[in-house]
Formats: structure tokens, sequence, C-alpha cells
């Protein structure tokens, strides 16, 4: 059974390349320790690296975004690297990523042990992304092969909608991973029971990870509130309540769980209730 790794990670102010490293290379090599196969960070984790320009950069909602294309490539280097070496897989949170038309999207890059690459882009942006950061959605859905099985992401606000979710699920997908970043206790409660729903609706598991803290320098992600959390079915064989770990909330921490990927297939086929073959039914009714 594979142990996964969420993060409740805390957003600091860095200053250089090699503190960000430095951090990363200890978050992975703590989860990697415990035997955790799959590492997930949350959405905008990223975003502390923007302290790493002047004030007058990580002051600026579009200045922060265009210097950050400039550690990218680190960026990416630093976290497949770490995926190789530690033979894990990690989904690394989210990156806003500068497009060849101008745009930016919100990348969630998965990293395979074996030097693999890919990404989901956030599929529905919430109003603060649309309206003030201009950051614009991306339309494919991705599925990723890993030894345990097929992996799909929801990248935070995504994960309150059905449709996105059941896609994946119909696709093969039995792990859903929710890299977050909310900024009240509304926004996290609201990313948490979308989480649920939508465990519940596919029979499936997902994971929320939580960025946490208070970053006042940052006019991106200053306030951030939440807890990481393994959600299950609700059904035989599972915890009551749906959850199978969380962590305190709004502390740092991992959270981590063991999945086991053969119990999706039995409750999808024995379950006490079939919420995954009776999906098409809803659609029945006049």
């Amino acid at each position: 059974m594979p142990k996964i790794a969420s993060a409740q990670y805390d957003i600091t102010f860095l200053e250089t390349w090699e503190n960000f490293a430095t951090k990363i290379h200890r978050w992975v090599a703590e989860a990697a320790d415990n035997r955790a196969d799959i590492l997930l960070f949350p959405e905008y984790a990223c975003m502390e690296l923007a302290s790493l320009f002047p004030k007058e950069v990580y002051s600026s909602l579009s200045g922060q975004l265009e210097a950050l294309q400039t550690l990218l490539p680190d960026y990416l280097n630093l976290f497949k690297t770490l995926a190789v070496e530690h033979r894990v897989y990690i989904q690394a949170g989210t990156f806003p990523v500068k497009h060849d038309n101008g745009e930016f999207h919100n990348h969630a890059y998965f990293f395979s042990p074996h030097g693999e690459v890919d990404y989901q882009e956030k599929l529905t942006m919430t109003r603060f992304e649309n309206e003030q950061w201009h950051i614009s959605r991306g339309l494919e859905i991705k599925l990723f092969d890993t030894e345990f099985g097929k992996v799909a992401i929801n990248i935070c606000y995504d994960s309150e909608f059905p449709h996105y979710a059941r896609m994946q699920a119909e696709r093969g997908a039995t792990l859903i991973l929710v890299p977050s970043c909310t900024d009240t206790e509304a926004g996290y409660y609201r990313v948490r029971i979308g989480c649920q729903a939508r465990a519940l609706e596919n029979q499936c598991y997902v994971v929320q990870a939580s960025l946490v803290g208070d970053a006042d320098w940052s006019e991106a992600v200053d306030v951030n509130r939440g807890a990481s959390a393994i959600y299950t079915p609700v059904d035989k064989g599972f915890p009551n309540n749906g959850i199978l770990a969380i962590g305190e909330y709004n502390q740092t921490q991992w959270v981590y769980a063991e999945l086991d990927m053969a119990a999706v297939d039995t409750v999808r086929r024995e379950g006490q209730v079939f919420n995954f073959r009776d999906w098409p039914k809803q659609f029945d009714c006049q």
C-alpha cells in the first residue's frame, strides 16, 4: 500500500534561492524518511520565492509573476532531482507559468521517481485570480500514471466542481490530489467539503494539502488558513466520517496515511451503496 504525505506548508520570507532549496530538501527528506511514496504540497507554495526579489517586485501582483519565470527552470530541476533521489512521486503544489501568448496559467507539476515531469493546469479560477491577478484557466484534464495506479489533480477551487473529478474517475483515477491555498476559514471549508464530496461521489481517495501561516510581506498569499487531510469513501472498510487522517488546523506539519488502493475497487464493486456506478442515473430524471 502506498503511503502519502500531505503538507501543511508554511510560507516564509526566504531572501535567497539557497534558503528555498534547503527548506524543500528538508521537507522532502522528512517525508521520505517516514517512508512516504507520494508527496503533496499546497497550491501557490512557490510564491514565497517572490521574497528573493526586491520589495517593489514582491509587492506587485504582476511584477512577481514576471520575476518568478526566471526561477522556473531551477524550480523544476530541484523537484525532479529530489523525486529521483528519494524515489518518490512529488506533486509540488503550483507555479504560475507564462505561456507564449502572454497569459499566465497555474501549473501543478507532477514529478516521478523516474525523472518524468508533467503538469495539470487549474481549470476554474477564483475571483482573485481572474479579476486581480489575471491568471487564465486551462482546459485539458490529465491523468498521471504511477506504480500505484492513475492519479489526478484538482487544483483548489477545481475540487468544488463535480464534473472534473468525475471525468478523472471515469478515466481510471482512484486518487485525486488537491493542492489548495485559502485565506479564510470559510475558504478552507469550501475546499474541504468539495474534497469530501468528490471522494463520496467517486468512491476514491481525495487528498488535500493546505498552505498555512501569515506572510504580511506578500501581496499574493499574505494570509493562509487550512489543514491537510486524506479523505475516503464513506462506506464499509473506510472511516465512518470519510477522514483517514487530518492535520492540526493551521499548524506546520506533514500529514500521513497509507492508502489501500485495492479497497477502492472493492467498495465500487461491493459497497453498501454504489455512488460511482449510479452516477449516470441522476440524468434520467426530467
